[in-house]
């Protein structure tokens, strides 16, 4: 049985990441399977704190992780660096005097503690001296409870998190209720604002993006735009210089990039740049996703062994959140871009294979293992595959999101 990992993120009050949950799954269902909750957290979690650890799913942001009444008992928790992960107690536990006492131990080891799906019962007043941070399904608790119990939480200075925040209109009623954080996908959905005017900036990088996509490269018209700030040709050049992407030699022009990385290589780095730009002021999970999503696209074609489309699924993944960016209707976008047929199609809702290849990576990011699955064993590829591809474009996206932050 191979180890899922996916990581839902968690934003705070000016949509910036703050931490991610991080989803351990031993099946193709959201759930454990067949063994206790307690073994296989025990289990995935050492498995991947081993192997893969937890700095190439997070990139250095804080993990909050899921324990149950055993692995608590057992003070698991405390093999993790305190530093790096929040404790996650789930609803699930058995709240007993044992508990609590390795609720005590761990917190004064300098453990963060959370209540997961905080639901108001009585049992959990035992532990709420204990504990930083309370999250709220918004769909499980009434508004009219959550009224009564937010200032409550806030005068013992705990932090509240509102999970399943899926539009932007929850994102601000939740955040002037006084809530800290918000984990749900509200910051991706666009919100079109019509007839709105692109700065000078965003032209700019809506022409390089259309560059990158058209069928025949000019490099002479990208340079003219490069021209235009110099910060871009600066940023390219770190982008196709990272370790990540570039072991050999340190490409120094755009020209020397084409001869020594190919022109296919370059279109990938002056659309990332495109729209490394375009996300200025947008959520940073935004390009965070995009990256992902155009890596793991990329990769998940060359595994089906589809070598004619490799950049095609790279461009539908780096561009499937352009909407959001851009505040206007992806068909409109797509219609100003000279895209191949397939990637504008999947951009525009065509069920095509790049379609499929994207709704699995959306799967993954939420943690859907039985899309995954279905997905998965339609493209040929097994569980282990897919989660390597993961693994690979989670990575590669944080060394390149580096470069942006840097």
């Amino acid at each position: 049985m191979f180890a899922y990992v996916a990581r839902q993120p968690i934003v705070d009050t000016s949509q910036q990441l703050y931490a991610y949950e991080l989803l351990f799954r031993d099946g193709e269902k959201n759930c454990f399977p067949n063994i206790s909750p307690d073994e296989a957290t025990s289990r995935i979690l050492a498995a991947s704190h081993l192997n893969v650890g937890l700095e190439a799913v997070t990139n250095g942001a804080l993990a909050f992780i899921n324990f149950h009444t055993d692995t608590l008992l057992y003070r698991f928790p405390t093999s993790l660096d305190p530093n790096n992960v929040v404790i996650e107690i789930t609803e699930t536990v058995d709240v007993s005097d044992d508990l609590v006492e390795a609720c005590q131990q761990i917190n004064a080891q300098g453990y963060r503690l959370a209540l997961d799906d905080y639901d108001l019962e009585e049992k959990w007043q035992a532990l709420l001296p204990l504990i930083s941070i309370v999250k709220f399904d918004i769909t499980t608790v009434t508004d009219q409870q959550i009224r009564e119990t937010v200032p409550l939480l806030k005068a013992h200075n705990i932090k509240l998190v509102a999970e399943r925040v899926e539009t932007k209109e929850q994102f601000h009623y939740y955040r002037q209720l006084g809530f800290d954080y918000f984990q749900g996908y509200f910051f991706a959905r666009p919100e079109v604002i019509r007839h709105r005017k692109m700065s000078s900036s965003a032209v700019n990088m809506l022409e390089l993006l259309k560059e990158s996509t058209a069928a025949e490269l000019n490099i002479e018209n990208i340079n003219t735009i490069l021209e235009r700030d110099v910060s871009l040709s600066y940023l390219l050049l770190r982008f196709i210089n990272n370790p990540t992407v570039n072991k050999r030699n340190e490409i120094t022009s755009l020209k020397h990039a084409m001869n020594f990385m190919g022109e296919q290589e370059v279109r990938k780095f002056i659309a990332l740049l495109s729209l490394a730009n375009l996300s200025d002021g947008q959520p940073g999970e935004i390009l965070s996703m995009s990256l992902v999503r155009a890596r793991f696209c990329e990769l998940i074609l060359v595994a089906m062994k589809d070598h004619s489309k490799p950049n095609s699924g790279f461009l539908t993944g780096m561009l499937s959140l352009i909407d959001t960016l851009m505040e206007q209707e992806m068909r409109e976008l797509v219609s100003k871009l000279p895209l191949p047929g397939d990637v504008s199609g999947a951009l525009c809702g065509e069920n095509n294979q790049l379609k499929q290849c994207l709704h699995l990576a959306t799967a993954f990011e939420r943690g859907q293992w039985g899309i995954v699955r279905a997905i998965g064993t339609r493209f040929g590829l097994t569980q282990k595959q897919l989660h390597e591809i993961y693994i690979s474009a989670l990575s590669w996206a944080a060394a390149l999101q580096n470069e942006v932050r840097n």
